[in-house]
């Protein structure tokens, strides 16, 4: 009798793993408006439905969970301050972190920027917080302000600064790296040939169109399907 307990045991345990549904891992996507956006059908289609949409073609939709954690107008401090409640609390397994307009932006919008050392100093702050909760980190750089490929968009030189120090950071900790600015730049050079600022991959000069997000989902695609 107790070989049979056993075996029913045995055998009910096997059936329970058996039809228990696999653990997604899941992804949140942290950022500013650009990933606000990502989750609306609004004004264009965001680039984390677009992304649900690829798990979903390469039959991969049981195996993601995609969270959009965007706020509008957010720069780097704002992420890392409310890290804890948005992201933490949620035990992702991957975080990717699409930030930096702002930070360049809203300098000269708004007066209310973030210098390059402090940009920096909070950039690891997350990405410590995340390495202790061994929550893995995918960076991304942040894209354009303004799409004119003559360097001539005011803020090219600023942007391309805090890109290099994402880039520095990515290969120094030894963590993916989207790089959106690059790509976007291989992508006006045969799509822009009338040096516009905006309506190629964006609307306004910062907010992606169609194109622009599935243009950034097709990137982060090959990305985190990695996880």
């Amino acid at each position: 009798t107790i070989m049979k307990k056993l075996l029913f045991v045995t055998t009910v345990l096997f059936l329970s793993c058996a039809f228990s549904p696999q653990k997604k891992t899941k992804i949140i996507f942290f950022g500013d408006s650009i990933t606000e956006l990502g989750v609306k059908e609004k004004p264009y289609r965001g680039y984390i439905l677009e992304l649900e949409d690829k798990s979903k073609a390469e039959n991969k939709s049981d195996q993601y969970d995609f969270i959009g954690s965007g706020i509008s107008a957010n720069k780097v401090y704002d992420l890392y301050l409310r890290l804890e409640e948005d992201v933490l609390s949620k035990n992702p397994d991957v975080v990717v972190i699409y930030v930096g307009v702002n930070d360049v932006w809203h300098k000269t919008l708004l007066g209310t920027g973030t210098d390059a050392d402090k940009f920096e100093k909070f950039y690891l702050a997350i990405l410590k917080k995340l390495k202790d909760k061994n929550i893995k980190a995918v960076l991304v750089t942040p894209a354009v302000v303004g799409e004119k490929t003559d360097m001539s968009n005011p803020l090219d030189g600023d942007l391309n600064k805090y890109c290099n120090i994402i880039r520095d950071i990515a290969k120094k900790n030894d963590l993916p790296l989207v790089d959106l600015r690059k790509e976007f730049g291989n992508y006006y050079k045969t799509n822009n040939p009338n040096n516009e600022e905006k309506n190629i991959l964006t609307y306004d000069k910062v907010h992606l169109n169609t194109k622009g997000n599935q243009l950034v989902a097709d990137l982060m695609w090959k990305v985190v399907k990695g996880f």
